[in-house]
Formats: C-alpha cells, structure tokens, sequence
C-alpha cells in the first residue's frame, strides 16, 4: 500500500519545485501562453497519469493549465505524488511551458 507524506515531505523531495501543497494537495500553475500549448500539455499529463494509474485534477483555461495531485486512497500526498509531480515538470520543460509557482490558486477548487 501507498503511504502518505506530509506537504514539508512532499516540498523537500528533489525535483519539485514548480509545485506547491494548498489544502493537502500538490498544485501547479503553468502559463501556456496559447491554448494550443495548454491543450497539448494536459494533453501530456493524460499520457503520464494513464502510465501511472495515478490521475490528477487539470484545469485548462486560456493561457494556463492548473494541476492538482493527491493520492486519495491515503487522503493526502504520496511519493506517487511526488513522482508524476516531476514528471508533468519535466514535460511542461520540454514543451515550452513555464510553471509560475507564485500563481498557484490560494484555495484548490
């Protein structure tokens, strides 16, 4: 079984530092500049989260994309989190996309 970290666990792990833990979630804010770019990003997290069994809450609107992971059968974050956290990190880098950690949403909807 899963087991759940804490947000400073999740925070401190390498690799993360695009995302940002608001109400027990880890969450990232990428500013896609085109929808097109934003489309084809979550467009990528699809093929990352399918891989993974592990599937976030995306937010696409005109220019962003907002992530949102947690692992809900331990009702908090995992290394699971952690790990498709750098993924969807990884892709944004490679497809032009920058994350704006200063822009997360204070509250997850």
């Amino acid at each position: 079984m899963t087991e759940r970290i804490s947000p400073q666990e999740f925070l401190e792990a390498d690799g993360v530092g695009d995302w940002r833990v608001v109400s027990g979630a880890a969450c990232a804010y990428f500013g896609t500049g085109s929808f097109r770019a934003g489309v084809a990003l979550v467009d990528a997290i699809g093929e990352l989260a399918d891989a993974a069994n592990h599937h976030p809450d995306v937010d696409l609107r005109y220019p962003s994309v907002v992530v949102r992971l947690m692992t809900h059968d331990v009702g908090g974050l995992s290394s699971r989190d952690v790990e498709l956290a750098r993924q969807i990190s990884a892709a944004a880098r490679d497809l032009g996309v920058t994350a704006d950690p200063g822009k997360v949403p204070a509250e997850a909807e």
